[in-house]
C-alpha cells in the first residue's frame, strides 16, 4: 500500500505540519493484535512489579539465612530505586537507537541477569549487584512498555490499553506479597524469570512499533507493521499518512539537546509530562505504600488485615481506572483522583491528631484504615496510570527519547526521596506528614486543571502538534 507524498492532509503551524482530524473507526479492522501485542509489552510492566514487591515480603529469611543487619538490608531494598534512576536516564536513547522491541530486550536481559545472581547469593555484595541489575531493568520498562504501548494502539483504545500497564504492577506487586509469604526467597527470585520469558518469547511474534519504523525511514516495515496491528482488510492509507507527514515535518527540525528541550516549542509538553511526575510521586505514595505495615501498626490496626485489604482495592480500583480512563478522559480521572488525595490525607492527619492528644482514641484505628483506602483507591483511580498515559502521548517522536527519560528519571527520583523523607517526617510530626503531602496534592489539582490538557480521542500526531504549536 503506498503512502502519498502531497501535502493536502494538515495545517502547518510553527513548522510543523499538525494532521487534520480523522476517524479510522470504519476501517479499524480487528484490534486482536492490538490487544495480543499489548499483553505481550505489560509482560514487562508484570516485571516490574515482581521487582518492586519482592524485598517486602522476604526480608526477615533473607536476614536470617544469610546474616544480613537491618543496614544491609535496607540498602539491598533501596538499591533498586537507584538502578531504575540508571535505567530511566538510559531507556529513550536505547529505546530509539534500536526500537522499542530492542529495549524491551535489553530490560529483560538486566532482570533475568538480576534474579539469578540474587537466587546464587551467599552475601550482602551479590544481593545487592543483582537488585541493582532488577532495578535497572524495571526502570527502563517503566519508560519504554507505556510508550510502545500508546505508538501502536488506535487512539479509541490508547488510553485503556497504555493504563494497563499501571494494572499489572499493581496485580504483579499483589501476587509477589502473597506468594512472598509461602515460598522461599530464592524461589521467588526464580519466579520473576517467569515474565520476562514470556515477553522475550513473545517479542519473536510481535510487529515493532510502526512510529518508530517509520522515524528510522523504514517505510515498508512500516507500512507492514501498521496492517499487521490494525487488520488485513483494514485502509491504513489514511493513518500511514498522517504518521508519515508528521515525521517528515519533525525531522526538518534539528534534534534537541537536554536544554533544548525548554525552548518554547517543547516547553509544554516537557512541563505537562515532568509536573505530572512531581504530582505523582511528591504526594506521598511511595512513602506510604514502603511503611503500610507500621502506618497501620502506628494507628493500632491489624498491619496484615490493611495490607490485604490495600492490595485487593488497588488492584480492583486500577482495572476500574483502566476501564474508565477513554470514556470519561484522562484530565477528569486526574482531579478526581487528586480531590481523593487531599481527602485521604485528611483523614489519616485526623487520626493521628487524635492519637498524639489522646482524644476519640477509639476512632483511630478506624479513621486511619479509612484514610489510607481513600488514599490508595483514589491513586489507583487516576493519579497511578494517568501521567503514564499523557507522558506516552504527549512528545512529539523526535524527543521522545530524551525528554520521556527525563520525565522517568523526575519520578523515579521523586520514588526515592518520598520513601527516604517519611521515617524523618513522622517522627516530626505524624499528623503534620499527612498535612504535608494533603497540600502537595491540593497544589497538583491546581495544576491539573490549568495546565494539563485533555488527550482523549485524539490521535498522537494530531495531539503533538497542538501541544507544542
Amino acid at each position: 500500500m503506498g503512502i502519498k507524498e502531497d501535502g493536502e492532509d494538515g495545517v502547518e503551524k510553527n513548522g510543523i505540519r499538525e494532521p487534520l482530524i480523522s476517524d479510522h473507526a470504519s476501517n479499524k479492522g480487528h484490534p486482536w493484535m492490538v490487544y495480543f501485542t499489548t499483553l505481550v509489552a505489560v509482560c514487562g510492566s508484570y516485571e516490574f512489579g515482581t521487582c518492586a514487591g519482592y524485598s517486602s515480603p522476604t526480608q526477615d529469611a533473607i536476614r536470617s539465612d544469610l546474616g544480613l543487619s537491618l543496614a544491609e538490608y535496607s540498602l539491598f531494598g533501596s538499591i533498586l530505586t537507584f538502578g531504575a534512576m540508571i535505567g530511566a536516564i538510559t531507556a529513550g536513547p536505547i529505546a530509539d537507537l534500536i526500537g522499542r522491541k530492542g529495549a524491551m530486550r535489553v530490560s529483560s536481559a538486566f532482570c533475568v541477569a538480576g534474579w539469578l545472581v540474587i537466587f546464587f547469593s551467599e552475601g550482602p555484595i551479590p544481593l545487592d549487584i543483582g537488585r541493582l541489575a532488577t532495578g535497572y531493568g524495571m526502570g527502563s520498562f517503566s519508560y519504554v512498555v507505556p510508550v510502545f504501548i500508546a505508538e501502536i494502539a488506535p487512539k479509541e483504545l490508547r488510553g485503556a490499553l497504555t493504563a494497563l500497564n499501571q494494572f499489572m504492577i499493581c496485580g504483579a506487586v499483589s501476587v509477589s506479597f502473597v506468594i512472598g509469604n509461602v515460598l522461599s526467597w530464592r524461589t521467588l527470585a526464580l519466579i520473576g524469570l517467569i515474565p520476562t520469558g514470556v515477553l522475550l518469547l513473545g517479542l519473536f511474534i510481535i510487529p515493532e512499533s510502526p512510529r518508530w519504523l517509520a522515524k528510522r525511514g523504514r517505510g515498508k516495515e512500516f507500512e507492514t507493521a501498521l496492517q499487521t496491528l490494525r487488520g488485513k482488510d483494514a485502509d491504513i492509507s489514511q493513518e500511514a499518512d498522517e504518521i508519515q507527514d508528521y515525521i517528515t515535518s519533525l525531522e526538518q527540525l534539528p534534534k534537541p539537546k537536554l536544554l533544548e528541550l525548554f525552548q518554547t516549542r517543547y516547553l509544554r509538553s516537557v512541563t505537562i509530562g515532568i509536573g505530572l511526575m512531581v504530582c505523582q510521586q511528591f504526594g506521598g505514595i511511595n512513602g506510604i505504600c514502603f511503611y503500610l505495615s507500621s502506618i497501620f501498626e502506628l494507628a493500632g490496626f491489624s498491619a496484615f488485615a490493611g495490607t490485604v485489604i490495600y492490595a485487593c482495592l488497588q488492584i480492583v480500583i486500577t482495572g476500574l481506572g483502566a476501564a474508565l480512563i477513554d470514556k470519561a478522559g484522562r484530565k477528569p480521572l486526574l482531579l478526581i483522583s487528586g480531590t481523593g488525595l487531599v481527602a485521604g490525607c485528611i483523614f489519616t492527619a485526623a487520626a493521628f491528631y487524635l492519637k498524639v492528644h489522646e482524644v476519640g482514641l477509639g476512632a483511630v484505628p478506624a479513621l486511619a484504615l479509612i484514610g489510607i483506602l481513600v488514599y490508595i483507591g483514589s491513586f489507583s483511580l487516576g493519579m497511578g496510570a494517568v501521567p503514564w498515559v499523557v507522558m506516552s502521548e504527549i512528545f512529539p517522536i523526535n524527543i521522545k527519547g530524551l525528554a520521556g527519560s527525563v520525565a522517568t528519571l523526575v519520578n523515579w527520583f521523586g520514588a526515592w526521596l518520598c520513601s527516604y523523607t517519611f521515617n524523618f517526617l513522622m517522627s516530626w510530626s505524624s499528623y503534620g506528614t499527612f498535612i504535608v503531602y494533603g497540600a502537595i496534592n491540593a497544589v497538583a489539582i491546581v495544576f491539573i486543571i490549568v495546565v494539563v490538557p485533555e488527550t482523549k480521542g485524539k490521535s498522537l500526531e494530531e495531539l503533538q502538534a497542538a501541544i507544542n504549536a
